[in-house]
Parts: C-alpha cells; sequence; structure tokens
C-alpha cells in the first residue's frame, strides 16, 4: 500500500481517535524496519492532528531513530533482557544498541513506555527483573501516566479468547 491509501484509510477511523482521545499506534514488524515510509506516514497523521506512537524494539542505528522523532507522540519500545548474552541467546541479536537506543530515547521529551515482555525461564527471575527496573528508573520521560490495568480487566478480557480454545494467564 502506498502512504496515500494507508492514510485513507486511517482517516476513516478519525471520529474514534477523537471520542477515545487515542491516535495511530506503527508497530510490528516493526516500524524502523521501513522508516521511510513510516516517517511519511507519522508526518501525513500530525498534518491531520491525530496522535502519534510507535512500538519497536529499536534495534537500529539512532538516526534512523531520531529521524522519526519530530512526528511521533509516543515510543513504547522493549527491553527483553539486560545482559547481551542472555539477550543474543533468545533473540539472535545483541541489546547493545537496544539499550543505548533507550537511554538516548530517554534524554529526549518524548514520553517512552517500556515494556518487558516476560518470558518463562529467559527473564522471569526476580532479579532479571529488578535489573530491568533499575536499568529505567533515571529515565526522565516514563509515560507513568499510563494506567495499568486491573486484575479484573486483564481477566475479562482473558475471558474473550477462551471460546477460541486459547489459554490465557492472568497473573
Amino acid at each position: 500500500m502506498t502512504v496515500d491509501e494507508v492514510a485513507e484509510e486511517v482517516l476513516r477511523d478519525r471520529i474514534f481517535y477523537e471520542t477515545s482521545k487515542g491516535g495511530v499506534t506503527l508497530s510490528g514488524g516493526d516500524p524502523l524496519v521501513q522508516h521511510n515510509f513510516s516517517l511519511s506516514l507519522l508526518e501525513r497523521c500530525k498534518d491531520e492532528e491525530l496522535h502519534t506512537a510507535i512500538e519497536t524494539a529499536a534495534n537500529c542505528p539512532w538516526n534512523v531513530l531520531a529521524k522519526l522523532l519530530p512526528a511521533t507522540d509516543l515510543i513504547m519500545m522493549d527491553i527483553k533482557h539486560l545482559d547481551p548474552n542472555k539477550h543474543r541467546e533468545v533473540t539472535g541479536v545483541s541489546n547493545e544498541l537496544i539499550l543505548e537506543n533507550a537511554r538516548r530515547l530517554a534524554q529526549t521529551d518524548k514520553p517512552l513506555i517500556i515494556r518487558v515482555p516476560v518470558v518463562p525461564t529467559v527473564n522471569d527471575s526476580p532479579e532479571d527483573i529488578e535489573a530491568i527496573a533499575q536499568f529505567v528508573q533515571s529515565f526522565p520521560n516514563h509515560a507513568s501516566q499510563a494506567r495499568t490495568p486491573t486484575k479484573d480487566e486483564m481477566r475479562e478480557l482473558a475471558s474473550k479468547t477462551k471460546k477460541f480454545g486459547i489459554e490465557v494467564r492472568v497473573g
């Protein structure tokens, strides 16, 4: 699809964005893989006064990520592990560039949400989680106003998957 085609599709839902106070999020794969397309689409959304966000692993040169920042209102990025060897073992790539980009993003004025996909036996030990928390604790631009869903809300969402035979555990 072209940027114009995607923008046309996005703008069909403008009323939803306005009533929900939401916006457009570019996500996975990873929008940085097609950064020129992503930049054009984000700029188009900003021209339409839509809130913009990206979800990224941030495993790219800083100049690629920095290029999208002027057209991005919120960044969500995953940190899977702080140990570079363990990260490489489970993802196939080092985390050095990812962590450096996280540090650089933390120095911008863009709200930043760090997400940790918790995977049993990979990064679910108290030490693993504590290390990540210690790494991000000093980031001044955490989007701390983001509300965490309650367990009841998560259970309700999880119950919707049961009719499809998908097991979801909340806790």
